[in-house]
């Protein structure tokens, strides 16, 4: 049985990068000396300088690749370990608001009212697509937005299915 690794956030952001200062003196001593045999490897092959204030995470940006080193894999972790306490937060609170979805369902099929409200979901979409902060875009979010939607509509049909027909209004 495969063993649950404890994800509260517990993971913190990896530390920040050294300055460009910092960092041009670490390429300087990673680069050849014009004097060195061809054979001798390096971060930067021969012939391959970079552009003058240019680091080797903004080549790597371009295409050009760099070896991992520890720190980097450690870093990469970090993240995953984050990302994993973050999606377990997501979980519960999509969970929690399909609950609410639920719970609608049972009511609106209390007062014979239809489970699509297109007024309602237009108002989500516009709100969380103004609100958004970023880096996503307002057209991913509206496209996550809408997913949740149509999931949580899809839960209120079950909702109402489940009860049978709404009763009788005397």
């Amino acid at each position: 049985m495969a063993q649950k690794r404890d994800l509260k956030a517990t993971a913190a952001p990896p530390a920040a990068p050294p300055s460009k200062s910092a960092e041009a003196a670490i390429d300087a001593k990673r680069r050849p000396a014009a004097d060195a045999p061809e054979g001798r490897a390096s971060a930067a092959p021969r012939g391959d300088s970079l552009p003058a204030g240019e680091d080797e995470r903004e080549a790597s940006d371009r295409g050009r690749e760099r070896p991992a080193t520890p720190r980097d894999l450690a870093d990469i972790d970090a993240w995953r370990r984050r990302i994993d306490a973050i999606d377990e937060q997501l979980m519960r609170l999509l969970n929690s608001r399909s609950a609410c979805a639920v719970e609608i369902g049972k009511v609106k099929r209390a007062l014979g009212l239809p489970v699509y409200s297109p007024e309602r979901e237009a108002w989500i979409l516009e709100r969380v697509m103004r609100e958004n902060p970023g880096p996503l875009d307002p057209t991913a979010v509206r496209r996550v937005f809408e997913r949740i939607i149509d999931e949580s509509r899809r839960l209120e049909r079950m909702a109402v299915d489940k009860e049978g027909p709404a009763p009788k209004k005397e």
